[in-house]
């Protein structure tokens, strides 16, 4: 969160060449954090709350939560301006890194009795 406050706070971040790439490479940025944002939340949630689906929610909707509180820390950035697009781009990550989450997690339980087996 302070890596991201600190990125937010600037008024100008280096550019790609092309215009394609530079919003490529700052949304594709955009959803990666958010994504490891998400799953820190879940991880240090983990201990208190115990339902999977609450806590995978959870740790989305916090992180979409910051995502919001950013952009609008952005809105006082001279140079800077809070999007709501951003946020959308913000959420898709961490929902889909929950998911990516999840689907490793299934994946590995039903492995295991199948490797018990053997």
């Amino acid at each position: 969160m302070g890596l991201i406050f600190i990125l937010s706070a600037q008024p100008d971040l280096p550019h790609a060449p092309g215009p394609w790439l530079d919003t490529l490479l700052k949304k594709g940025g955009h959803a990666f954090v958010y994504g490891v944002l998400a799953l820190l939340y879940r991880r240090a949630l983990h201990p208190h709350i115990r339902a999977p689906i609450v806590l995978r929610g959870v740790s989305v909707g916090l992180a979409v939560m910051y995502a919001l509180s950013d952009e609008y820390h952005q809105t006082f950035v001279p140079g800077r301006q809070g999007r709501l697009f951003d946020v959308m781009v913000d959420g898709v990550g961490a929902c889909g890194a929950i998911l990516l989450d999840w689907w490793l997690e299934r994946r590995q339980a039903l492995a295991r009795p199948a490797s018990a087996v053997r």
